[in-house]
């Protein structure tokens, strides 16, 4: 079981401005962040609910290729709430809300590129 993940990005706060938005309609905000004195080497930020972050970026600098992070939504609605609000944020489009049936009958999911690439996704497994 995962209880946390974490990756670099290239410009720390265009990334942290671009997720607090993003991930807003996932019930998601900012819970910590640390900064380049505490840690010795550079800035994160971590993102989640009820009082744990679990989603972390940090200031290293970007990675040699894009990740994909895949955050479960409650609903299809949220999906594309996600959607929405990551697009005005900044986001390119790397495949609208809609039924991935390839994956499974209820897979409903949102595909965006980051500001530095990674390709994040919101998905709901529940039937409509």
């Amino acid at each position: 079981m995962i209880d946390h993940l974490g990756f670099s990005v290239s410009d720390y706060a265009r990334a942290k401005e671009f997720y607090s938005k993003a991930l807003a309609p996932l019930g998601y905000g900012l819970i910590m962040e640390v900064t380049q004195e505490q840690t010795g080497d550079f800035p994160a930020a971590g993102f989640g609910s009820d009082g744990k972050p679990d989603f972390w970026i940090g200031g290293e600098g970007g990675v040699n290729k894009p990740l994909h992070v895949a955050l479960l939504a409650k609903d299809r609605a949220t999906v594309d709430a996600f959607y929405k609000a990551a697009l005005a944020a900044g986001a390119r489009d790397n495949g609208p809300p809609g039924l991935r049936p390839h994956y499974h009958a209820n897979y409903y999911g949102a595909f965006v590129l980051d500001p530095d690439g990674h390709n994040i996704e919101a998905v709901c497994h529940a039937p409509a």
